[in-house]
């Protein structure tokens, strides 16, 4: 007689979406699924938790061990492949053949945009300032959002702001991209506690070659100005395998962009509609062109023109080498040399017109009876040369199985970076004149990592049951930023230096994890991570001014990680996942306080580091030609690091500060369809709803209990691609983001203006031909319906978009 197990796995979501129960039993080899909910959302939705149940709530019988492959499935070469076994995290992948086939791909950092729970703040085509936002964290909050590239880190973590290098990669060389959710492996660091980005470039496997020419054009209206943009980018690479097992890939992208205007000089009136009369005799222009409109925190504004560079010209060029060589079966080594440069030209746009019709730039206006100040520096325009370097290598061994070794080292280093900003405007500034610089030359970033992992064969020292995984790692940054006047030509000279910031920081890191196959249907995969950091160099030089030099800082922290899959069934998986994740403050929030102009920066060279204790419920579903998976999740961030500007005072002044604990809940659903009703149609989408508080924060009692900034409650997409043969197909793509805010009062009671987060309802439409083999026209429209959409900068409007490709 033998003795049958009962399994019962409970988990319960309850928030501002109201309460969510999923529940998995297992009897006798029998498995069912039951979920019960108490919606307190939209009618709309409500439809989410019968079609959950429905799918969920099955009875099936287990159909033996479940294998690897079973448990992640990612994309590789069109089919479907592990990204990597045992993984611990939620996934998201797509191909390059699904992207080509479904999305207009200008910039690379475009294949995210609908990847589920997930926003990428690209503000126009050339943006070097393209941010990622996640679950649980907002597009301000960069060091959260985990980039590599092979491999290779491409996350900028030296300034406050920066967006991961998307300059080093071309779209043209991705092969795929995939997304992990959660700090719940110990294999990456801290700034995984958000979203990881893995992209996949394409290795050759014969001798090959590919051309692409993209254009887009955008007619972009606002505040009564009217211009379009029009954008080009060409790329093209050869790539072979030889037969001595060396393989090589060179690449070369350039683009010529102009994006539309992403800021406004502005002046808010105060709660009574009035605008502040300004003081002192001058003489006064009366014009025409003043626009007026509601700032997203409820006051009447006034707009006089696109300012501070609003209008970006650049001319970008990346240059890579990849190369590889197999030394053995079982031995290999792989590498890169990427460049990258960038040339840009700010402009201005002002609105006013005196009685004469010319455009004033500066001084003191009327309009309508009001009177306004406008400073010389209003409407200056800069420029700024970039050249970057970016070195990578790679030796890793192959065996099947037993151990494995693999040492990846890369370096990131800004060989040239300055900017010069004039302080007229531009009429004034064409002739020269004084002027600020600033520069950033020899700052950069290296990473190191030694691992070594052990896969299992049937009755060996671990029983067959131990994938093992050991690690070392370290990186560190240095930033390096001076500002110099400039006081006969802004466009030219080095200038004396006026101020100065830089810092180090440095991490060292040891990690273990253990994916156990404790049980023929059951995997726990352990793991922990032990980092010790250290800021170190911190200074700064005012001229006038005392210097600041700060002391050394150490910390060290241990993040445990939890994982426990269940194979309910060959086409069932359940996952519960908990973990900590540890984020180190960069060296920008440390050390890089700043006075410039209208605006000051406070850093905190004391801040504590971010701590994250998430935890994940995920049941994935399979089909024959479809799958769905639905998550709930709570992320809880203590002393989350954060920036806030107070514009209500001049000059604006920034603090770098910690907030006590922010907790974001959500579910997530992302399923696929292939061949819906007919051969060849194929339905993606994915929904989140997200809930996140402030719980606790004693640097500003007033935030407890606000919604926390830059997460909308609502985001989600749906594509529906239809390709009924090899030669062409159509695609459209529709994404949608709800209501959020941009500070942690939630005062932006007017959020879809520019300064505000709107919401988003964004149509992409794409089509895609293939008269001949290798050779691809494609041509779309990105956000038909001209939505406005802003995060505070103004979003792409409607996009014309046409793309040629021939591959060999």
């Amino acid at each position: 007689m033998s003795c049958q197990r009962t399994v019962y796995v409970k988990a319960t979501y309850s928030g501002f979406l109201g309460d969510i129960s999923l529940a998995v039993k297992k009897s006798q080899d029998v498995i069912s699924f039951q979920m019960t909910s108490n919606l307190r959302i939209s009618p709309l939705l409500k439809p989410l938790s019968v079609l959950i149940a429905s799918t969920f709530s099955t009875v099936v019988f287990a159909q033996g061990v479940a294998t690897e492959q079973q448990l992640q499935t990612v994309a590789v070469d069109g089919t479907r492949l592990p990204l990597a076994a045992n993984l611990p995290s939620t996934t998201a992948s797509l191909t390059a053949a699904e992207l080509r086939e479904q999305q207009n791909i200008f910039n690379p950092e475009d294949v995210l945009r609908n990847m589920p729970n997930t926003t990428i703040r690209k503000r126009y085509s050339g943006d070097r300032n393209a941010l990622i936002g996640g679950r649980s964290f907002g597009t301000t909050q960069a060091p959260r959002g985990l980039v590599l590239m092979d491999g290779y880190l491409i996350s900028n973590f030296l300034g406050r702001f920066d967006a991961p290098r998307w300059n080093m990669i071309a779209p043209e060389e991705i092969e795929r991209v995939d997304l992990l959710y959660g700090p719940y492996s110990a294999i990456y660091p801290g700034n995984s506690i958000g979203t990881t980005v893995v992209v996949s470039t394409r290795k050759p496997k014969q001798f090959e070659g590919a051309a692409r020419l993209a254009m887009q054009s955008e007619k972009f209206d606002a505040y009564g100005l009217s211009e379009t943009y029009t954008n080009a980018q060409a790329s093209a690479q050869i790539g072979a395998k030889l037969a001595n097992g060396a393989w090589y890939r060179l690449m070369l992208n350039r683009q010529d962009s102009t994006g539309h205007p992403m800021q406004y000089y502005t002046v808010n009136a105060n709660n009574a509609g009035i605008f502040t009369a300004p003081t002192g005799a001058r003489p006064t222009t009366i014009v025409s062109g003043i626009q007026y409109d509601i700032a997203p925190t409820g006051q009447k504004r006034a707009i006089f023109g696109a300012n501070a560079g609003a209008i970006d010209h650049t001319i970008q060029t990346t240059g890579k080498a990849a190369f590889g060589y197999d030394f053995s079966p079982t031995l290999s080594a792989e590498g890169m040399l990427a460049w990258w440069k960038n040339d840009s030209d700010n402009r201005n746009n002002s609105f006013l017109r005196d009685a004469n019709g010319q455009t004033i730039w500066s001084g003191r206006v009327s309009n309508n009876g009001n009177a306004f100040d406008i400073p010389a520096s209003a409407f200056a325009p800069f420029n700024r040369q970039e050249s970057h370097v970016q070195a990578g290598l790679t030796v890793k061994t192959r065996h099947q199985s037993g151990w494995n070794m693999s040492v990846v080292a890369s370096q990131y280093r800004i060989i040239e970076d300055v900017q010069r900003t004039a302080n007229n405007p531009d009429p004034v500034a064409a002739n020269g004149g004084a002027g600020t610089s600033t520069l950033r030359d020899g700052t950069g970033f290296r990473t190191f990592e030694l691992q070594s992992t052990y896969s299992p064969v049937q009755g060996d020292w671990t029983g067959g049951a131990h994938y093992l995984t050991f690690g070392l790692h370290a990186n560190d940054y240095h930033l390096a930023q001076s500002t110099r006047a400039l006081t006969t030509d802004w466009r030219r000279g080095a200038g004396d230096e006026n101020q100065f910031v830089g810092g180090d920081t440095r991490l060292f890191a040891l990690y273990a994890q253990d994916a156990w196959r404790f049980a023929q249907d059951w995997k726990a995969t352990i793991g922990t991570r032990w980092e010790s950091w250290k800021a170190y160099n911190g200074n700064q030089r005012f001229i006038p001014g005392a210097s600041q030099a700060y002391p050394e800082r150490s910390i060290t922290a241990l993040s445990p990680k939890l994982a426990v899959t269940w194979e309910a069934a060959d086409d069932i998986t359940a996952r519960l996942s908990a973990g900590r994740g540890t984020r180190f403050a960069t060296v920008a929030e440390l050390f890089q306080g700043t006075q410039s102009g209208s605006s000051i920066v406070l850093n905190d060279p004391d801040l504590r580091p971010e701590k994250s204790d998430a935890i994940e419920l995920m049941l994935e579903k399979r089909y024959r030609n479809a799958s769905l998976r639905v998550s709930l999740f709570q992320d809880s961030i203590r002393d989350t690091i954060w920036s806030q500007t107070n514009t209500a005072v001049f000059p604006s002044i920034t603090n770098v500060q910690n907030v006590g604990l922010v907790r974001t809940r959500g579910i997530e659903l992302a399923g696929d369809i292939d061949n819906l009703l007919i051969n060849g149609l194929n339905l993606d989408g994915n929904l989140a709803l997200n809930d996140s508080k402030i719980i606790e924060n004693d640097n500003f009692m007033a935030s407890v209990g606000k919604t926390w900034v830059r997460i909308p409650r609502i985001r989600g997409s749906v594509t529906l691609s239809y390709a009924p043969s090899s030669s062409w197909s159509v695609a459209g793509s529709y994404r949608y983001a709800g209501r959020q805010y941009n500070d942690m009062l939630n005062l932006d009671t007017n959020p879809d203006t520019y300064g505000g987060l709107s919401r988003v309802k964004q149509l992409d439409l794409r089509v895609l031909f293939k008269p001949v083999k290798g050779l691809e026209l494609a041509g779309g429209i990105d956000n038909v319906m001209d939505y406005r959409a802003y995060q505070s900068h103004p979003l792409p409007g409607r996009n014309l978009f046409a793309e040629v490709r021939y591959q060999y």
